[in-house]
């Protein structure tokens, strides 16, 4: 009966088939796998070819084309000179730059990015820093002499060791008399921070591989002349000091021979001096080269009558005066007084300058104590990063 019903429901003409029995995979199955199988055939002999569809030598990187001064790269320890940067402009740097990059030309149009230069960094590559720069250099009878470039880079700030710009509370520490001993002077290298600056004592032997070792180890490094002190030659600072007695033109002499005996330091320190330092005659001349030269002036600041900040103010030098030696006193319980004074120093007024000599106690010391000043918040900069320089203003 119920057979009967749906063959009266049924269209007219269409009879009833039989449902044939189920024997597995139906035709569109098997075709659906056959044309899956040969996609993922396709992809893997795509993805398996040693080559692009697109030749090698056809494809096109867009490498940017830096159109504003760009960092040395690194070269070679055996080279004699990096290849000469670019000029730095000098005057007012009161932040970040923005330094717009174009690309290659290629298809479509120009694209471009965006460097931003932060002027806390300039300052030479440490990778390349005891390579010197051919540009700084004057060829003399005695050695190379610091000189400006021709696009006006000063040895001051090319060979300075970059800092963090911030304004915390800074503390620079200068230890001198590298090189007079040899030993101590690999020690000093070796065990002293590389953001403590180094300054090289010009009667000192093998200055040159002391300069490179100092510079590779990431040091600052400055250079420091004999000057006059009182009860000369009674207190002798060494040969060829320059003297209130002597011409200009036998100081100028006298200080070539200094700064000639090694290069890629930022500054010049007195040895001794107080006599010299007060004589604004004296003084006139040899403040006058440093700034033709494009140097800095450090005055240990054991003389109050010295009249250097004046005349590199006149001059346009960096200048930089300490605030205490760190060793007067060779005992370890003294020198930690004397940084923690240094410390309390640049908390107050946000740096300050500590001299030093390259004994062994002064030299574990400072490194101790410095490690510990990084934990409490100090930063410990070259000499180069505290200087009031006038061209900056």
């Amino acid at each position: 009966m119920a057979d009967f019903g749906k063959d009266i429901e049924r269209p007219l003409g269409q009879t009833v088939r039989p449902r044939a029995a189920s024997s597995g995979i139906s035709t569109r199955a098997v075709a659906a796998t056959v044309v899956v199988l040969a996609m993922v055939g396709v992809s893997g002999a795509i993805a398996l070819r040693e080559k692009p569809f697109r030749k090698p030598q056809e494809a096109v990187v867009s490498t940017p084309k830096v159109t504003a001064a760009a960092e040395p790269a690194a070269a070679p320890v055996s080279q004699l000179a990096p290849a000469t940067p670019k000029p730095q402009t000098p005057g007012k740097t009161g932040g970040p730059q923005i330094i717009h990059v174009q690309t290659e030309e290629g298809d479509g149009p120009p694209k471009t990015a965006i460097v931003i230069h932060d002027p806390s960094t300039i300052g030479q590559n440490l990778k390349i820093a005891h390579i010197p720069d051919k540009a700084l250099i004057e060829p003399s009878d005695t050695g190379p002499l610091p000189i400006r470039s021709a696009d006006g880079r000063r040895p001051f700030d090319v060979y300075a060791r970059p800092w963090s710009g911030a304004r915390g509370a800074r503390v620079a520490i200068v230890i001198g008399g590298l090189a007079v001993s040899q030993t101590g002077t690999q020690a000093a290298i070796a065990k002293l921070p590389p953001e403590v600056t180094l300054a090289f004592a010009p009667q000192g032997n093998s200055i040159g591989r002391w300069m490179q070792a100092a510079r590779q180890s990431g040091h600052e490094i400055v250079m420091q002349v004999p000057l006059e002190p009182f009860d000369y030659p009674n207190v002798n600072p060494g040969r060829n000091t320059l003297t209130v007695a002597g011409t200009a033109e036998e100081n100028l002499k006298n200080l070539h021979w200094a700064l000639s005996r090694t290069t890629n330091y930022t500054a010049v320190m007195n040895y001794m001096g107080a006599r010299f330092s007060g004589d604004a005659a004296a003084m006139g001349p040899f403040m006058a080269e440093l700034g033709k030269r494009g140097l800095a002036y450090i005055d240990d600041g054991s003389s109050a009558r010295s009249v250097a900040p004046d005349l590199a103010l006149k001059d346009g030098v960096p200048f930089v005066s300490g605030d205490t030696a760190i060793d007067a006193v060779q005992d370890r319980g003294a020198i930690l007084k004397k940084l923690d004074g240094l410390e309390a120093t640049a908390r107050a007024k946000g740096f300050a300058v500590g001299i030093g000599s390259a004994f062994d106690l002064t030299v574990d010391t400072v490194s101790s104590w410095v490690a510990e000043a990084k934990k409490r918040g100090i930063e410990i900069v070259p000499i180069s990063a505290v200087a009031i320089d006038p061209q900056k203003g």
